[in-house]
């Protein structure tokens, strides 16, 4: 079932991210289903704490960047969301390469959303699962 409210597609979800964290940790929006966003983020100089693996925060950056923006797509164009809440369980460590994330909707309400995203690496291993909440807000007339 699709749960886009407003037309979605990579090049939008991107354009969206112009000039923000995202560009600054070369995140970039890779696949659109009909009821999920996928975003991969490399694993590099920008993203990793001095031990030489990912920072939790990077990983964290991605789960919401991936979460909050799906949502804002299942908005109708008067509404917007922001993030309330989110939940990061780090499974595995990441030394190179890109890891993938996997927003999904458990709940779709008039003023919340709640979002699982799993975060895995070029294998397919599970990298990290979080639970992300938003709230649903009104624009201003």
């Amino acid at each position: 079932m699709k749960i886009w409210k407003r037309e979605i597609d990579i090049e939008k979800a991107a354009q969206r991210s112009a000039n923000t964290l995202l560009d600054h940790l070369g995140m970039e929006f890779t696949e659109v289903g009909d009821d999920f966003l996928v975003a991969r983020m490399p694993v590099d100089h920008r993203t990793k704490q001095p031990i030489g693996i990912m920072h939790g925060g990077a990983s964290c950056a991605l789960a919401e960047t991936v979460g909050s923006t799906a949502a804002n797509f299942c908005v109708e164009s008067e509404q917007y969301c922001v993030g309330l809440d989110i939940n990061v369980n780090h499974i595995r460590a990441v030394k190179s390469g890109y890891v993938s994330a996997t927003a999904k909707p458990y709940h779709l309400g008039k003023s919340t959303q709640v979002w699982g995203i799993e975060i895995v690496d070029e294998a397919g291993k599970l990298v990290s699962v979080s639970r992300l909440t938003m709230a649903v807000l009104s624009r201003a007339p």
